[in-house]
């Protein structure tokens, strides 16, 4: 798993949570239709930051249906909310001793906890929604580590379509896998996902126009921002805060294509 300075970073959304918790995981419950279904798979932070929650509320309200955010960490996510640091804005120089010195002692929880470890209980997660709700479509949305996840789900017979926020590095062996329709949400400055990681996703995606492999797709790239702005948005920055809200309404509009 990648893992870049801006991972640690960000800032805590206004509001209060509206849904409940439900087996573990927080429901954002919609107006009973089961047409469609939203899982929104979190950062490195999990459950833990209400920023999360928070986004669920705003996704029910406006795609009007039940929002699910798993815990992808078994209750110790990786990096505890108490880490959390103000994100630099675009331009800014690293302090890489200093990222260094915050990033070591959670390298051992990040490793245990990468994409490939927390796919299965995210899998699980889907295959039981399915079961025991019988949603007749499911989307997911994934912000940072939750992209990773996403992404590797969006292989699989799981879902109907993805948004993928800010991942981390994919290979060309997942973005030529991915079977669903998705739609990438990207900053401007992101060392996790690079700018030529995201030329590369975007053009293979695009070898596959006209033939039988062929999955539907958009690329949107927000000025002023970097990695985490639609799950963490430094809010004093109106750029930050506008990529955040780009970001929110491209995923309600996304799905409301793509889940009907």
């Amino acid at each position: 798993m990648a893992s870049c300075p801006d991972c640690k970073k960000g800032c805590i959304l206004p509001g209060e949570p509206k849904g409940n918790m439900v087996d573990g995981a927080y429901l954002a419950a919609g107006p009973g239709d089961t047409s469609r279904g939203i899982i929104l798979l979190t950062d490195i932070f999990g459950l833990p930051l209400v920023n999360s929650k928070i986004i669920a509320d705003r996704l029910a309200d406006n795609l009007k249906c039940d929002v699910w955010v798993p815990d992808l960490f078994q209750g110790k996510p990786p990096i505890t909310i108490d880490k959390l640091k103000t994100p630099e804005v675009v331009g800014e120089k690293i302090n890489w001793p200093s990222f260094l010195w915050n990033i070591i002692p959670s390298i051992p929880a990040i490793f245990r906890n990468r994409p490939p470890v927390a796919y299965p209980r995210a899998a699980t997660f889907v295959e039981k929604l399915r079961s025991e709700k019988k949603y007749g479509k499911l989307g997911a949305v994934g912000y940072c580590f939750g992209g990773s996840v996403g992404l590797i789900m969006a292989s699989k017979d799981l879902l109907d379509s993805v948004v993928i926020c800010h991942p981390g590095t994919p290979s060309k062996e997942e973005i030529n896998a991915i079977k669903i329709p998705s739609s990438w949400a990207c900053a401007e400055e992101d060392m996790a996902f690079k700018p030529e990681t995201r030329r590369m996703a975007e053009e293979l995606l695009a070898t596959r126009k006209g033939k039988d492999n062929f999955v539907e797709y958009e690329f949107k790239d927000y000025k002023g921002t970097v990695h985490g702005f639609a799950a963490r948005p430094r809010l004093d920055v109106p750029e930050a805060m506008a990529g955040f809200e780009g970001a929110m309404e491209q995923t309600i509009k996304w799905f409301d294509k793509t889940l009907v």
